[in-house]
């Protein structure tokens, strides 16, 4: 089956010179190409150019992403493919930098337009502005499509964090979520529908469950988004 990864993470740029990005090394993307890849899937992995991992990887295809619109703009592109599957691991930058300005003594703000922002400088403000939702776009870009979705947890129990997972699925008319993080604790958590999670112990289980729903998705007859 044809088969995209995504993987690593998106930057979005302060000045010519700063960045804000995510905490990815993109490790679980690269490593999941590789199973599917062993198992005989063609696959394309788009992974960011900020991902730190160096081991082995060995796709059919790869492309190298920044920002957050870039890999929204490449996974568009392969939307004209065949595509079977989505497997939607990279991390995402939520926010980009908007507006910048500087605090003058007598309190007021100074629009920012220079190449780079001086580290001399006291009272910069940054605006941050929402990204957008990548993922919100694939069920119209792959309608039919095993699309597979991310929920990375830090924060409470792992009811919780489950329940976020459910919800992605919900929003976003994927075929499952993959929910980790210290909110859900060890091992993964695949989840498929309200009530249906299936806990997988570490990444080599959770590979062999994410093909396991590629392969009885691509059975005929069975569900559909």
């Amino acid at each position: 089956m044809n088969c995209v990864v995504t993987a690593g993470p998106t930057y979005e740029p302060l000045d010519e010179v700063r960045r804000l990005t995510n905490f990815s090394t993109g490790r679980l993307g690269s490593e999941l190409v590789n199973f599917l890849a062993a198992r005989g899937h063609h696959v394309t992995l788009l992974i960011g150019q900020q991902a730190t991992w160096r081991g082995e990887c060995q796709p059919g295809r790869m492309e190298t992403f920044t920002t957050t619109d870039d890999l929204r703009s490449r996974l568009h592109t392969l939307a004209s493919q065949p595509v079977d599957a989505i497997f939607h691991a990279a991390a995402v930058s939520d926010f980009a930098f908007g507006k910048t300005w500087q605090r003058t003594a007598d309190g007021s703000l100074i629009p920012f337009k220079a190449g780079k922002i001086s580290s001399r400088l006291d009272n910069v403000l940054v605006e941050l502005t929402p990204t957008g939702k990548i993922i919100a776009d694939l069920r119209d870009w792959f309608p039919r499509a095993c699309l597979t979705g991310w929920k990375f947890e830090v924060d409470g129990k792992r009811p919780n964090a489950i329940a976020k997972a459910e919800q992605q699925l919900t929003d976003y008319r994927t075929t499952a979520c993959v929910v980790n993080g210290r909110a859900y604790g060890e091992g993964f958590g695949l989840v498929t529908g309200a009530g249906r999670i299936r806990h997988l112990a570490d990444r080599e289980a959770l590979f062999a469950a994410l093909e396991e729903l590629l392969a009885r998705r691509a059975i005929p007859g069975s569900s559909s988004p």
